[in-house]
C-alpha cells in the first residue's frame, strides 16, 4: 500500500523537469499520471509520479 502524498503542480513540474504544456499534453496522450482534483486544485499522487520517472528511466 502507498502512502498518500499529493504534489502540487509546481513539485511535480520540478521532479520530471517538464512544462505545464507538456505535462498536460503527456497526460491527454495517456502517458503521464492523470491529476486529483480537490476543489478546483489539481494534485498528483506522489507514488504515481515516481513510478512514471522509474519507467522512464527503465524503457532508456
Amino acid at each position: 500500500m502507498h502512502e498518500m502524498v499529493l504534489l502540487d503542480f509546481s513539485s511535480v513540474s520540478r521532479k520530471v523537469g517538464l512544462s505545464r504544456k507538456s505535462i498536460y499534453c503527456r497526460i491527454r496522450d495517456g502517458d503521464f499520471p492523470k491529476q486529483v482534483k480537490i476543489g478546483r486544485a489539481s494534485r498528483w499522487l506522489k507514488h504515481e509520479v515516481d513510478e512514471w520517472i522509474a519507467a522512464a528511466a527503465a524503457a532508456r
